[in-house]
């Protein structure tokens, strides 16, 4: 027994012993190579180019700096993936949309449009023969006349020399009968009624004045002539419209074209009857595209027996649209989409619980109301940011992810090594520089001295809204003068000087090439290069007023361009009054 105990005792010293001597070696090796593995994971960086990414240190291929620690993924991002706080995401109002299947068929497109006269329906009222006019009987354009109304009376000296002709005629007319009968048909040439014929052989008299008598029922659009007025066979006197019925015409762009067809029922409203839609069928589609404002008229024939319609007012019609296939597609709002170049871009949020974003390139299909089909680059459920989309874009630069500007990421350079990044080559879709996730802290009085640039900015815009080349460059003058005026000492940051030297340049640039150009369509070619520098440096630095960042992707020959405004409504300075109101707001600078 005490054998027994002494064994037992030994054996437990032992276990002691061994533990105490291999256990904490083994841990320490364990932490070891759990450090090894950090190691071997452990990726390198530049801190001036934060794209590259290495597996060793060394130096960085681009400016040969030494590389130093990638901050380690401690929130769980992929590379391509950056957070926002919550404070950035209340401030930009960042608002998100769970894309969803709609079906194309049960979406209706609305299209703008004016009332018109019927054209086929109209009618001009001629004179017949050459003449004086004794007396118009019609007082002003817009009075209604109805068929067989007296609307003037005229003197002609080669029907009064007809009416003796025709009296002679009729004593031959049983010898010469075909003299009389060719007599006759002059006459009726001229419009005159048997009834007239037969009183002015009847009663052997010559009249001085014959009346002309309306052809057709309408309204007056154009008077043509004056009393007293000498007019020629086949003159024109007046303009009629029978706007019983009118027509609606309205512009489509070339993307909705397939969206129609002939036969379709449309609901039209108007503002002159707000709470009223009338109902039409789309009766013609023109063939034609018009090249200037890239649209297809469509045309509806409205019923206007009532007098609802006036030529000239605007109309607004909702139209169901066609769908070739059963298939249903994805859409998503127009407000989440950024265009660079050929490429449109969205923001993914890829965790529901979470402020974290993603860059996602995504294929566009047909534009139907306010939303785009998405035909590749996202699924159902996938949430993307819809409104604060320019915001999200500025962090993704920030933090040197892929973003608008950079499909391959890395932050933006400063001063001379780039202008904020940007290839001056770039489509000015590429150019908007919203590079900054929070505005630079500047004194007032700098902010004020930039106001008076932006606003002769805003008047020079206004001038090519006006299309006045002369005043655009008037404009530039002044805005080049008064840029000289801002005071760069105002700006006692380092970071908020080196980004002003940065523009100054750039919007010196673009205004002194409007300047000098007196061409209206090479002016608008600079100013998308001004709007872009002139974004940034709002962005940036404020200019103590609410401004609007506003884009038309039809301008620079369908590539797109920016501008700035200081009111909502969008007044297109790319097109000018071919295309006034094409664009939307993309950003709102408070």
């Amino acid at each position: 027994m005490k054998k027994i105990l002494i064994y037992a005792g030994i054996l437990v010293v032992g276990l002691l012993l061994g533990w105490l001597l291999f256990g904490g070696s083994s841990n320490n090796e364990s932490e070891h190579g759990h450090d090894r593995v950090a190691e071997a994971n452990q990726l390198w960086t530049c801190s001036m180019h934060p794209q590259i990414m290495q597996p060793e240190p060394g130096d960085c291929p681009i400016c040969g700096m030494d590389l130093i620690p990638a901050e380690s993924s401690a929130d769980g991002l992929l590379v391509d993936q950056f957070k926002l706080t919550e404070n950035a995401m209340a401030l930009a109002n960042i608002q998100t949309t769970i894309v969803g299947k709609g079906n194309v068929d049960g979406n209706m497109i609305k299209l703008s449009g004016k009332i018109a006269e019927n054209e086929e329906a109209n009618a001009v009222q001629v004179s017949y023969f050459t003449g004086r006019i004794e007396r118009l009987n019609i007082s002003f354009t817009g009075e209604e006349v109805r068929k067989g109304q007296l609307l003037a009376t005229i003197y002609s000296p080669e029907l009064y020399a007809a009416q003796q002709e025709l009296i002679t005629a009729s004593s031959l007319k049983e010898s010469q009968p075909a003299l009389y009968k060719a007599v006759r048909n002059k006459l009726k040439l001229w419009k005159l009624s048997e009834s007239q014929i037969n009183q002015i052989e009847e009663t052997g008299k010559v009249k001085e004045n014959f009346s002309v008598y309306a052809t057709v029922s309408g309204i007056v659009t154009e008077k043509l002539v004056e009393q007293g007025d000498y007019i020629k066979q086949g003159q024109p006197l007046l303009k009629i419209a029978n706007l019983n019925t009118v027509w609606a015409n309205f512009d489509m762009y070339e993307n909705q074209i397939d969206h129609f067809r002939k036969g379709q029922e449309v609901m039209i409203s108007t503002n002159a009857y707000p709470n009223k839609e009338f109902k039409g069928q789309v009766d013609f589609i023109d063939p034609v595209l018009n090249t200037k404002t890239r649209t297809v008229t469509l045309r509806v024939v409205l019923n206007n027996r009532e007098d609802i319609f006036k030529p000239g007012m605007f109309v607004t019609a909702n139209i169901e649209r066609v769908s070739n296939s059963n298939d249903e597609v994805l859409t998503i709002p127009a407000s989440a989409v950024l265009w660079t170049g050929e490429r449109s871009v969205v923001y993914l949020k890829a965790n529901p619980d979470q402020a974290i974003f993603e860059m996602r390139e995504v294929v566009l299909g047909n534009q139907v109301g306010n939303e785009y089909e998405v035909l590749e680059g996202l699924f159902v459920g996938n949430e993307i940011v819809t409104n604060g989309t320019f915001t999200v874009d500025a962090a993704a630069q920030l933090q040197g992810k892929k973003s608008m500007m950079n499909k391959d990421g890395g932050k933006i350079m400063t001063g001379h090594e780039g202008h904020l990044g940007m290839d001056n080559n770039l489509s000015t879709k590429e150019s908007v520089h919203s590079n900054m996730n929070e505005r630079l802290t500047v004194s007032e009085k700098f902010q004020e001295q930039l106001k008076v640039v932006f606003n002769d900015y805003i008047n020079l815009k206004d001038a090519l809204v006006k299309e006045d080349s002369k005043r655009t460059s008037v404009y530039a003058t002044s805005l080049l003068n008064n840029l000289s005026k801002v005071d760069m000492k105002l700006l006692s940051d380092n970071n908020a000087h080196t980004h002003w030297m940065s523009l100054v340049g750039d919007i010196k640039s673009s205004a002194t090439s409007i300047s000098k150009t007196s061409d209206i369509k090479g002016q608008r070619d600079h100013f998308k290069h001004l709007s872009s520098h002139l974004i940034n440096a709002v962005q940036l630095f404020g200019v103590k007023e609410k401004v609007y960042v506003e884009f038309c992707p039809m301008a620079d020959n369908n590539k797109g361009a920016y501008w700035l405004s200081k009111e909502e409504k969008v007044i297109n300075p790319y097109f000018g009054e071919a295309m006034l109101t094409c664009g939307e707001v993309k950003q709102i600078i408070e």
